[in-house]
This record gives C-alpha cells, sequence and structure tokens, in this order.
C-alpha cells in the first residue's frame, strides 16, 4: 500500500516548483507497476478495489505534478488555499488590457499581410510572459518565509489566462497550414 502525505512525497521528490520530469516519470512508471490491477487478479475484491484507487491517486498525482500550472495550484494548495476558477478572477487593469490587445490581434490575423509572421509574434509574447511568471512562481515558492498567497493566486490566474492564450495562437497557427 503507498502512503504519502502529498504527492512530492508519493514521488520521493522535493516539494518545489521545480520538478524533475524524468525522474517523476520514472517513479509514476514504477508506482504504476507496483500498484497495476492486473498485478491483483487473484487477490481479495478488497485488495482488488484498494488497487484501482492507489492506480487513480498515482495518475491524479502525476497528472498535477508534471505541468507548471497545475503543479503551482497543487503547491498553492499545500499552503493552505483551494484555487477555485469560478471566484478567482483578475482584477490587474493592466494585464486586462494586454490581454484584450493580444486577443484583438489573435482576431485580426487573418487579416495581416503576413498572417505567419504576425501569429509568431503574438506566440513569442505569450511564451514570454509564461516564462516570466514561471519564474516569479519558482522565485516565490523557493523562498523559506511564509508564502503570500494571494500574490501566488494571482500569478497562477495570469499563467493559467497566459496558457489558454497560447493553446488558442497554436490553434489559429495550425489553421493557418490548413
Amino acid at each position: 500500500m503507498v502512503v504519502a502525505k502529498n504527492y512530492f512525497e508519493l514521488f520521493g521528490l522535493p516539494v518545489s516548483f521545480d520538478v524533475n520530469l524524468s525522474e517523476l516519470k520514472e517513479k509514476y512508471q514504477e508506482l504504476q507497476k507496483a500498484v497495476h490491477p492486473d498485478r491483483f487478479v487473484n487477490a481479495s475484491d478488497q485488495e482488488k478495489m484498494l488497487s484501482v484507487q492507489q492506480a487513480t491517486s498515482i495518475n491524479d498525482a502525476f497528472e498535477s505534478l508534471k505541468k507548471p500550472l497545475s503543479r503551482a495550484r497543487y503547491l498553492l494548495k499545500l499552503l493552505g488555499v483551494d484555487y477555485d476558477d469560478e471566484k478567482n478572477t483578475i482584477m490587474d487593469t493592466a494585464f486586462l488590457m494586454q490581454q484584450m490587445e493580444l486577443r484583438e490581434e489573435l482576431s485580426e490575423l487573418k487579416a495581416a499581410s503576413d498572417p505567419y509572421a504576425a501569429i509568431e509574434k503574438i506566440i513569442d509574447e505569450i511564451t514570454q510572459n509564461i516564462k516570466l511568471l514561471q519564474q516569479n512562481l519558482r522565485d516565490e515558492f523557493a523562498k523559506d518565509r511564509a508564502a503570500d498567497t494571494e500574490y501566488l493566486a494571482d500569478k497562477i490566474r495570469k499563467l493559467q489566462f497566459f496558457e489558454k492564450l497560447r493553446d488558442e495562437a497554436d490553434a489559429m497557427e495550425a489553421d493557418l497550414d490548413d
């Protein structure tokens, strides 16, 4: 039976925004192999059910830790803050204006004289913002003092917004290729 206080402990990793993804994947595969339901074919019904529950928990932990956004949300949860997409909105006017401008640029993309250059410029700007936000989160989570959870939640909201925008821009870029 796999028992851990948190997802990081489950995978034998330090609690950190930075995660060694190849180590995470390797530990994930080891844990899945150990609790995989196929290993419990001749076990009691209770052991089979426990195997399925553990495999599901391991999957949830892996999904939470493998991407920076979900990892940041989980780290915030470890600090005692449940992140709720519905309740948490961005109030930073400059940020909201930037998002509106980027969305407007995306909507006008097909009318651009060189849509490929335009989309590349937008994706580069989005990527730079994502890297900056991830660095902010990395720095804040690495501090030994009690974290400013509202600051962290704000950065997570912004990162979520940029990642969604990047997905939309990537889809638009794919549409240009069609």
